[in-house]
């Protein structure tokens, strides 16, 4: 039985969509029909923006509420997201490959807890303060939420990352409009049903799922005061370029090709788990991923070995089986990108010692087993480019001066980690890595800390307070009206 939406949810109400085209969404482990949805429209952002619009301009509305009020409503929110939390899961690992596990932690989990730290930072913080002036008088400096928002999230973590725009920007007093992937829809519409339990005013949130085109419009809406993406660099560019003619604020987080700094006293076998989630998690669709796993020369054949067999020990399977360690990819098109980056590593050299193909037991389903490459050279184009995909390159160097370098020889900035038994030195290799994250030893994206890139992995950054800042802006009210006439000659 499929799941199937014909309405969408646009300024806070089930809406009759603007034309009749729909979205079809298919299983990436059995390329099976899961449902579909409306197609929005130009005319269903145009809709969105303008309920969003009023709701934020209202004189007693969102913007204005006090803070502990928009947390409560903001509370319902995340009870009613935690009550379709196993479903969230399950729709989110047959539409894209995610293993249920994962599912359950990231999609399932991660929204209402966002919502929650989010919601308790801007109660616990005053949103004025007054400051003495240096001139005579003093001023008011209040902070104040940034206006309509256009958010647009990938596919990959679909509920984690709309709710790194979503918390922070609702917990503000932000309206939103949310453009989700087309790969991953159902979830989508289930937030929006969760959305409207916990009662969000009319035009606080409207969702309106579709491809690029129109993002590209959401993007450039004359509505929009400040835009969020999550994806991939080349539209990221795209994005930047619009929103800089337009002087629109715009947070960007893009692709990463981080690296995983194996330092020459590792050890691995104790930390295997934790390296498995820092370089293969979820498939390996994820930005942050340490897919460049950097080794000393003097242990190479070692870690190309421990790295070689726990690619060849992953339990390959169906995403919804909890025993499942890596599932499909999301698409037959992403499944074709992963594999020409495959060729492309042969084709430069690099030598295969995990993988390379698809499971010979799957004869349905968009999977890709996992692949190791040794004998990689940093220049090689599976090193320099993101593949999005369950692909390690091995890199060998000589010292660890070589290996900062190697890391940071690339155009992107975003993760990375480094694996050492000396938790000082990791510390001390990490802060020469130009990267806007890294980890010693694990990689974890807490809550509590920012998180974002440099380079060509992005601009600014979501959680943390400066997730939360991301969404205010700040208005100075100079309180002293003699201030003009005592100022310095």
């Amino acid at each position: 039985m499929t799941i199937d939406y014909d309405r969408l949810y646009v300024g806070g109400h089930w809406a009759t969509p603007a034309t009749g085209e729909r979205i079809p969404v298919h299983a990436a482990a059995t390329e099976e029909l899961l449902g579909s949805v409306p197609e929005g429209a130009e005319a269903d952002i145009d809709d969105a923006v303008a309920a969003a619009r009023r709701a934020f301009d209202d004189p007693a509305g969102w913007p204005r509420w006090d803070p502990a009020r928009r947390a409560e409503v903001l509370e319902r929110f995340a009870v009613a997201l935690e009550q379709r939390g196993g479903e969230t899961a399950r729709r989110v690992s047959a539409q894209n490959g995610m293993p249920i596990g994962l599912a359950q932690q990231f999609e399932g989990g991660f929204p209402p807890l966002l919502l929650r730290y989010f919601t308790g930072l801007v109660t616990g913080t005053p949103q004025e303060e007054t400051r003495p002036g240096m001139l005579g008088g003093s001023s008011r400096v209040i902070r104040e939420p940034v206006g309509v928002v256009g958010a647009i999230v990938p596919w990959n973590v679909p509920q984690a990352i709309t709710f790194l725009k979503l918390a922070p920007a609702l917990a503000a007093g932000c309206t939103v409009v949310l453009k989700p992937a087309p790969e991953t829809v159902l979830d989508a519409l289930l937030m929006c049903e969760a959305a409207a339990a916990a009662g969000l005013p009319e035009g606080v949130l409207s969702v309106v799922p579709g491809g690029r085109e129109l993002g590209a419009y959401l993007v450039a809406h004359p509505g929009v005061d400040k835009v969020s993406f999550t994806g991939s660099t080349t539209a990221g560019r795209t994005i930047a370029e619009t929103c800089g003619r337009l002087l629109r604020p715009v947070t960007l987080e893009l692709g990463g090709k981080s690296a995983a700094i194996v330092l020459d006293d590792a050890d691995l076998a104790s930390t295997i788990e934790s390296f498995f989630a820092a370089t293969l998690l979820n498939n390996g669709q994820i930005c942050w991923l340490g897919t460049r796993v950097l080794a000393p020369r003097s242990r190479y054949g070692e870690i190309v070995d421990t790295v070689t067999d726990l690619a060849k020990s992953l339990r390959i399977g169906d995403p919804l089986d909890e025993t499942t360690q890596l599932g499909p990819l999301v698409s037959s098109r992403q499944r074709d990108r992963v594999e020409s980056y495959i060729a492309k590593g042969l084709g430069d050299g690099g030598r295969l010692t995990a993988g390379g193909g698809r499971p010979a037991d799957r004869d349905q389903g968009w999977f890709v087993e996992p692949t190791v490459f040794a004998d990689v050279d940093n220049g090689h184009t599976i090193a320099q480019e993101e593949i999005f995909g369950p692909v390690l390159s091995v890199i060998p160097y000589s010292s660890e001066d070589e290996a900062v370098a190697i890391a940071n020889a690339t155009e992107y900035g975003l993760g990375g980690t480094v694996w050492t038994t000396d938790a000082d030195r990791g510390e001390a290799v990490a802060r020469r890595v130009a990267s806007g994250t890294i980890g010693v030893n694990a990689y974890v994206n807490d809550p509590a800390a920012p998180f974002g890139g440099i380079k060509s992995s992005g601009i600014g950054r979501e959680l943390g307070p400066e997730g939360l800042h991301s969404y205010q802006v700040f208005k100075t009210v100079y309180l002293d009206p003699e201030r003009g006439r005592r100022a310095l000659p």
